[in-house]
């Protein structure tokens, strides 16, 4: 079975200001394109369909042609809800378009229900675990601690429950939206972190044949069978070395795995330089940017006058202008920002409390700041899903 892995399209939302939804619009296209031309046999979504949980009118209608343009394929295609996603949302109608080949996997609740599909060899099921967030499942599946490796764990063991009473023989695709360990971040997506810890081990996925991963942006290989597609798109600066792609994952008999990168169009290529405005105008290496999205850190040890008009002169599509002179990091005149840059907010609330009082917190005030934090974090997840 040839099944096309794919995720975090992230409709509505923009680069810098810059609407990207021609260039979604063009990465849908270009997604029917391959599984026609490719003998594709399922497509599957894995999470982050949408930007945010209310998502404008322009990105439901482009998501609305995107389902009719793959069911008007006739291949079967599967969806889960990521962390940006409404799953209230995105799942409404869920039956009704299930009938048209088009599977919504939103519900905590069915991730051991699977999307069956058969080929020459058998079946193979398909198990769509939405994101977990913690606090708001760990109840439903009778884990003590809200954490995502527990979460997740638990809806493996329903996995594994309901694989292991079908026909022997059956293979099997996960879809899940999730931080596992070894995948590299980008500065794009949202910070999913729970008690400090965001990642979660490959090993809970243990015992199907293929794991199709989203929420980072990167496409990477944690193991053969372990893959992140990454986003279609780029929707930072950090990801301006970033190939963007989806997989293309061939499932033999015997559930073993190949897979084969099938790079998506890119509207405008990024580019990120470094130095005085002068030296940024001057250097004629720079020239192969010029039709770039740019972002430029200006290193002069004074701020320019007018250096976005000036740098626009040459470089016209330049988005983002950062100050960074050239300074010892504990110089005073280190920006606040420069400062903090890297720094989780646990970490700055550790420092704050360091330098109100001349101490870091001690272990249980740690928790209780972890607590805090997470605390807050759940509630902005319990709010944006009753909007």
């Amino acid at each position: 079975m040839r099944v096309l892995h794919t995720s975090d399209w992230h409709l509505g939302r923009a680069f810098h200001r810059v609407n990207m939804l021609t260039a979604q619009a063009e990465f849908i296209g270009h997604l029917v394109t391959t599984v026609r031309e490719r003998d594709v046999d399922a497509v599957v979504v894995s999470g982050d369909v949408y930007d945010r949980a209310v998502p404008p009118l322009a990105a439901v209608e482009l998501f609305d042609d995107a389902l009719h343009r793959l069911a008007g394929l006739g291949v079967p295609t599967v969806m889960i809800s990521g962390n940006h996603d409404s799953a209230r949302r995105l799942g409404v109608g869920a039956g009704l378009i299930g009938r048209a080949g088009i599977h919504l996997r939103t519900e905590p609740s069915a991730c051991g229900t699977p999307v069956v599909l058969a080929d020459a060899f058998g079946d193979v099921a398909f198990y769509g675990l939405p994101y977990l967030e913690p606090a708001l499942v760990k109840d439903a599946f009778a884990v003590q601690k809200a954490g995502h490796e527990a979460v997740l764990a638990a809806a493996m063991d329903q996995v594994r429950a309901d694989l292991a009473a079908r026909t022997p023989g059956t293979r099997s695709v996960v879809l899940a939206h999730a931080f596992v360990t070894g995948g590299e971040a980008s500065d794009s997506e949202r910070d999913i972190t729970v008690g400090g810890v965001a990642a979660v081990p490959a090993g809970v996925f243990d015992g199907v044949d293929y794991v199709a991963l989203g929420h980072l942006h990167g496409c990477q290989t944690i193991t053969e069978r372990v893959r992140y597609s990454g986003s279609p798109l780029a929707y930072s600066f950090s990801e301006t070395d970033h190939r963007k792609s989806m997989w293309l994952v061939d499932l033999a008999a015997d559930g073993s795995v190949t897979a084969e990168r099938v790079d998506c169009p890119v509207p405008r290529p990024l580019a990120r330089v470094r130095g005085t405005l002068e030296d940024l105008l001057a250097d004629p290496a720079l020239a192969r940017h010029e039709d770039a999205w740019v972002e430029a850190t200006l290193t002069d040890p004074v701020r320019p006058a007018d250096p976005m008009a000036r740098l626009a002169e040459r470089f016209p599509h330049t988005l983002s202008l950062v100050f960074a002179p050239d300074r010892a990091p504990d110089d005073p005149a280190v920006s606040y920002a420069r400062r903090l840059a890297g720094r989780s907010d646990q970490q700055i609330a550790e420092d704050f409390v360091a330098h109100v009082r001349g101490a870091g917190p001690d272990e249980p005030e740690q928790a209780v700041l972890r607590e805090a934090f997470d605390a807050v974090r759940a509630d902005e997840a319990v709010r944006e899903v009753a909007r």
